[in-house]
């Protein structure tokens, strides 16, 4: 039986996943253009990862080929998808390094091509319910691994989407924080929804790396500052990956030996 490879998807300081096996680069070839991907096993599981900003941190948020990504996934065979987004603190709680599972967005960009259905073709017109755009038992697993290495994780947050590369002004994050939003990004969004269009079960492990603008006033936000929590807090996020995939390997091969008999 082949497997299906698992997505992974991440963006700033992801580059590549060190923990894969016979990893090899491919462009996968979609009707929206190439996608980058690195193909290899981990913990004997196929993998299909992307890092959305390029292995240079060459393309910014806001010209992402978020259509192609999501096409190309689809096209290796992956069912199930796990983003990584890094983040600013909405809620004023949060503290820098800690990990939110998403269950919900906020899209507020402005200039992104969103959707696979533009209304040409036998599909025309098609309006995707994004009631559960992240996928509950996904969810669960993501989770359930944290929890069984033991790294803290909170359930749920609204992930507000903006167009950056700028960070966003201290007035709009008031503004997404009377809306309830928790974290702010700029990647998000249209990947969920994308997500959901193409019937991919999708989850999103949001890393913490700095308050959003004004919520500790005075306090600007530095590239340097991220840089030091993304050095400190990306190993949390791998061994939450790790723990889930050597979770569904186990998973598999049990599943194999009660068919074999």
């Amino acid at each position: 039986m082949t497997l299906q490879p698992l997505g992974i998807i991440a963006g700033t300081g992801f580059y590549d996943l060190d923990a894969l096996d016979d990893a090899h680069h491919e462009a996968v070839e979609t009707a929206y253009g190439p996608a980058s991907v690195t193909r290899g096993t981990w913990h004997g599981q196929p993998v299909a990862f992307v890092t959305r900003h390029g292995a240079g941190h060459d393309v910014p948020p806001h010209r992402v080929n978020y259509r192609a990504i999501i096409r190309a996934l689809v096209n290796l065979g992956a069912h199930d998808v796990i983003a990584v987004n890094v983040t600013g603190g909405i809620d004023p709680d949060l503290e820098a390094g800690e990990l939110v599972c998403i269950d919900d967005f906020l899209d507020l960009t402005r200039r992104r091509d969103s959707t696979f259905h533009d209304g040409d073709g036998a599909g025309g017109v098609v309006h995707t319910d994004m009631t559960n755009a992240y996928d509950a038992v996904l969810r669960r697993e993501v989770l359930d691994a944290a929890s069984a290495i033991g790294q803290p994780i909170i359930d749920g947050g609204t992930y507000v989407c903006f167009d950056g590369p700028r960070f966003e002004s201290p007035a709009e994050i008031r503004l997404a924080a009377l809306a309830g939003g928790t974290v702010a990004g700029m990647t998000g969004v249209p990947e969920v929804t994308l997500a959901a269009e193409a019937g991919l079960r999708y989850a999103a492990i949001s890393l913490v790396v700095n308050p959003a603008a004004g919520v500790r006033p005075g306090e600007p936000i530095t590239m340097e500052e991220i840089n030091d929590v993304l050095a400190s807090s990306a190993p949390k996020v791998l061994a939450v990956l790790d723990e889930l995939v050597h979770t569904r390997s186990v998973f598999r091969a049990d599943d194999t030996d009660e068919v074999s008999l």
